[in-house]
């Protein structure tokens, strides 16, 4: 009997797969879910890979990601159809979260924004996320596709950059500095790999395009490097397996571990100096703001994956199960050395488009990638880093929305162009955690302006009314049509400053108020106290009962020939006209 009392009162978890459940699911469903899973784990190798190196650590990682993180957020999440793993938008909040702490912080982070993510469900705070508008979204996410495209620029032009630093600008200047160290063999190698990841779809062969681009990538790189391994030039084309190293229960090897994701605690991996962190209040608190970024921005993609993919399936997720879904994969992920995790848009609509049913084919996904890291880690590290970063380059066009972007600049009123433009350039210019708060606030702001500009106060023509009609001069009619809030209080509520000494009562129309606020409550009274020192009579029509109890808990109380409250204008004429019967000859001072 405890658990049917609170269970209302709990957001449920694994409503996408209870929904699929419900619906019927059998031997047939299990089929498309296990062909959509193959597509989608297909596809999610390679990017998880690059999306982990973009991040600044080892491309395990990534994979560790969609493998662990993949699995647990779509058997506990209220989506049927996202697909779940490290994404391109992350890459601008975890880079220098990498940079200042290393990947040892970078995981502490993930697991504080699962916990962040949890309490996010829990409260039930999924749909808030609703409210955040389009130009923030658009804004930032195309200025972080900016960001990415910029990081990906000396891997594709073999540049020796050395370490790059959190900053966009100072970024591009030792890119541009660099410039003479361009490697022509990893040019060549890059431009063949996006012109094959392009033009593939073109021939509608059912293989994605990025497995494509990367296997003819790690074989012209593989044939450049045989050719000039033995030249005096010494030119050859990085690859994983040149890059990256790794050691593991007493291994040691180049490119990534053969092995499956094994249980490591976070805070005993490796900081910014390469030495183990130490677990502390200070790296905590230091890492708070970081890991809010994470859970907020890894609240919004999620939730709107889930509401793309409704469109597409003519579903409807649970956006609380999701945040907790989300938040026990950013949890339990880190623990097995995955990195921050969110839904996934592309791989998303993949998964549609592959015939998926149910939250199985995202499972499936992640037993592909792992079976690829297990048999397949040493032909994944021939990939060449060009390559990747030819992979990232349309990832980030994609993420981009250029079109919609470009549309908005040109079609959008002025408030929405300046916060797009805004968020944008914050994005690019400092960190999309500025550029969302600001973005936001200038929204909230417009809003506002907007809001104030529909509330208006004018005075009446009694006689233009029949249920005012007849009404003495000693008597003013006002109205007021929308919100009374902070924004627009003062302004509406200072019309009824009275000028004309001869009215003695007033007759306030608010049958179109549908809200108030303190500060509106606040003003009125201070109106009220005015009329009252002044004797003059306010009479409050058509307000709805919530707004007239919080009325009275303010001070704001009927008064006998001085306040009171009517539910329409004919109940409030007669109030005038008996009030203006007892009271002939009232004069103010």
């Amino acid at each position: 009997m405890a658990h049917r009392r609170l269970s209302p009162n709990l957001p449920a978890i694994a409503t996408g797969l209870r929904a699929a459940w419900r619906e019927g699911y059998g031997l047939a469903d299990l089929r498309k879910d296990v062909m959509a899973g193959l597509t989608v784990g297909t596809v999610a190798v390679p990017l998880s890979m690059a999306l982990a190196i973009a991040t600044g650590v080892p491309p395990q990682h990534g994979l560790y990601t969609a493998i662990v993180a993949g699995a647990i957020i779509a058997l506990t999440g209220g989506a049927r159809f996202n697909v779940s793993g490290p994404t391109a938008a992350f890459v601008v909040i975890l880079f220098p979260i990498v940079q200042q702490y290393g990947l040892g912080g970078l995981l502490i982070a993930s697991m504080m924004a699962g916990i962040i993510l949890v309490a996010l469900g829990v409260t039930r705070m999924g749909r808030l996320i609703v409210f955040v508008p389009y130009p923030v979204v658009l804004g930032f996410t195309a200025g972080i596709a900016v960001v990415i495209a910029g990081l990906q620029i000396p891997d594709f032009l073999g540049l020796n950059v050395g370490q790059l630093g959190e900053h966009f600008v100072d970024n591009l200047g030792r890119i541009v500095i660099s410039l003479p160290t361009l490697n022509p063999f990893e040019l060549g190698i890059g431009v063949f790999t996006l012109a094959v990841m392009l033009l593939w779809p073109r021939l509608h062969v059912p293989i994605p395009a990025p497995l494509i681009g990367l296997v003819v990538g790690a074989i012209a790189a593989y044939g450049v490097n045989q050719w000039f391994s033995g030249s005096e030039t010494g030119t050859t084309v990085e690859t994983i397996a040149s890059r990256f190293t790794w050691e593991a229960h007493g291994a040691t090897g180049s490119g990534i571990p053969p092995i499956a994701p094994t249980l490591m605690a976070p805070w005993l991996l490796p900081g910014p100096s390469g030495e183990p962190l130490e677990l502390s209040f200070e790296l905590i608190r230091a890492l708070l703001g970081p890991a809010f970024a994470i859970a907020m921005l890894g609240a919004i993609e999620s939730l709107l994956c889930a509401v793309v993919s409704d469109g597409l399936t003519k579903t409807r997720h649970d956006p609380n199960a999701e945040l907790i879904g989300q938040g026990l994969g950013n949890i339990v992920a880190p623990l097995f050395g995955g990195i921050s995790a969110t839904a996934a848009i592309a791989r998303t609509a993949t998964n549609i488009r592959s015939g998926a049913c149910s939250p199985i084919a995202a499972v499936v996904h992640a037993i592909v990638v792992l079976l690829a890291v297990v048999a397949l880690a040493g032909l994944l590290g021939l990939v060449p880093m060009a390559a990747l970063a030819a992979l990232l380059f349309i990832v980030a066009w994609n993420m981009s929305e250029a079109r919609h972007f470009l549309h908005t600049l040109r079609s959008a009123p002025a408030g929405d162009v300046a916060i797009l433009v805004t968020c944008f350039s914050l994005t690019v210019l400092f960190d999309m955690v500025l550029a969302v708060a600001v973005g936001i606030g200038l929204a909230a702001a417009l809003f506002i302006r907007r809001m104030a500009l529909l509330t208006q106060t004018y005075r009446i023509d009694a006689e233009s009314r029949p249920a005012i009609n007849g009404l003495p001069p000693e008597v003013a009619v006002y109205d007021i049509n929308g919100p009374l809030f902070f924004g627009v209080a003062e302004k509406a509520l200072s019309a009824l400053h009275l000028v004309d000494p001869k009215v003695q009562s007033v007759i306030l129309d608010m049958q179109d108020v549908p809200s108030m606020d303190g500060t509106a409550v606040v003003a009125l009274k201070s109106l009220v106290d005015e009329m009252n020192r002044t004797g003059v009579a306010l009479i409050l029509v058509g307000l709805p009962t919530r707004i007239i109890v919080k009325l009275r808990r303010s001070g704001i109380r009927k008064t006998t020939g001085l306040l009171t409250y009517c539910r329409d204008l004919p109940r409030a004429r007669s109030m005038a006209l008996r009030w203006q019967e007892n009271k002939p000859g009232i004069s103010r001072k």
